[in-house]
């Protein structure tokens, strides 16, 4: 059964830094894109961040470039989320996900943490 399990959310004044990971079982981790998503009330989920297999190659979203970095440890079955200069508008729940690119097709989800970002 595969298992991506997140690290707690946060609570952050603007400006602030968070670093979260999501462990994963069940699956062959380095043939997996993985991904971080976020979701705000209202809004459609979007992808924030992705790394491709190796963790040569990433993706960021234009509202994130500059502030988080995503990489993976496949040693350890691990993607991590750092984020930095934190602002009011990346208050959301944040998900980890594994797929086949690193734009779509992802298959199997974390089960999201909330991250708050207060002014």
């Amino acid at each position: 059964q595969v298992q991506l399990v997140e690290s707690g959310g946060g609570l952050v004044q603007a400006g602030g830094s968070l670093r979260h990971s999501c462990a994963a079982s069940g699956l062959a981790f380095s043939n997996y894109v993985m991904g971080w998503f976020r979701q705000a009330p209202g809004k459609a989920r979007e992808l924030v961040a992705a790394v491709n297999r190796s963790g040569g190659g990433t993706y960021y979203a234009d509202s994130v470039k500059g502030r988080f970095t995503i990489s993976r440890d496949n040693a350890k079955k691990t993607v991590y989320r750092q984020m930095n200069s934190l602002r009011p508008e990346d208050t959301a729940v944040y998900y980890c996900a594994a797929g086949g690119t690193l734009l779509r097709g992802y298959d199997f989800w974390g089960q999201g943490t909330q991250v708050t970002v207060s002014t």
